[in-house]
């Protein structure tokens, strides 16, 4: 442990954006403490002890307050601040809303928004108090469109966006940046835990998540408010701000319902 060396706090880092995010805090100096709710955890943390870095694997579940209160005590442990907090756990949900099960839709529920909101007042509390941090919330595209067959997921991101939006400018003038990255569909295992691999929207090329990751990280350490990563999605975003919720609705469901893979 190097105590000169800035500390990030990174979530959902097992795979996917969340590892990847981990990456390039190393390749930027930092150290670590990350944390997923799988013991897969510790082998990313292995896989990013490179360059000296120091990395703090914590297994926890953080739709549980309990895994909330773990992360954040393993952080304060480490007795230095945090200097960026990278909020990217998250979970999906495809299928129709009223045939899911509910304890998977209020898991998706307790950890895109629950969890999320209770770890950033936690930390966001102590970085206001130095006057110092970086704050990056993977939201995504999917916010901006009414998400027939993903109804919950797209519901819960369009929270996060909007929720990014109003911290960073209650935050504002205080020293502590928000930025919320707002990526498109990306390969990762996030389709087959959602099981809608047999949908069009899982089964089709999806971003690279390194790319999306090192975009997010850049637009953090710059301060900006948000990045769409991938210029399809900048498009996408874009007009579905002009288009009516029900043509939005629609279309999502082309892509989403079970069996349009086929």
């Amino acid at each position: 442990m190097n105590a000169t060396r800035p500390l990030a706090v990174i979530t959902g880092a097992s795979s996917g954006i969340g590892y990847e995010l981990a990456k390039v805090a190393v390749e930027k100096g930092y150290d670590l403490v990350i944390a997923a709710d799988e013991p897969r955890i510790e082998e990313a943390a292995q896989r990013l002890r490179t360059n000296s870095a120091y990395v703090h694997a914590v297994e926890a579940d953080l739709a549980t307050e309990e895994g909330v209160h773990t992360l954040y005590s393993a952080a304060k442990a480490e007795g230095r601040p945090v200097d960026a907090l990278l909020a990217n756990a998250g979970r999906g949900l495809g299928k129709a809303f009223l045939d899911q099960d509910r304890a998977q839709w209020r898991r998706v529920v307790d950890t895109n928004i629950t969890g999320t909101l209770d770890l950033i007042q936690r930390v966001g509390k102590d970085m206001r108090s130095r006057g110092q941090g970086r704050i990056l919330i993977t939201g995504s595209i999917a916010g901006f469109l009414p998400g027939a067959f993903q109804a919950v997921y797209n519901g819960s991101k369009a929270f996060l966006d909007s929720f990014s939006f109003a911290l960073r400018n209650e935050l504002k003038d205080s020293g502590v940046t928000v930025t919320c990255l707002m990526p498109g569909a990306t390969e990762t295992e996030f389709f087959e835990r959602a099981e809608m691999q047999d949908t069009k929207v899982g089964s089709q090329k999806k971003d690279d998540p390194a790319d999306v990751a090192r975009q997010g990280f850049e637009a953090m350490l710059k301060g900006k408010g948000d990045v769409v990563t991938g210029w399809q999605n900048k498009l996408q975003s874009a007009i579905a701000n002009i288009t009516p919720a029900g043509f939005l609705a629609e279309q999502h469901r082309k892509m989403a319902q079970p069996g349009t893979n086929r």
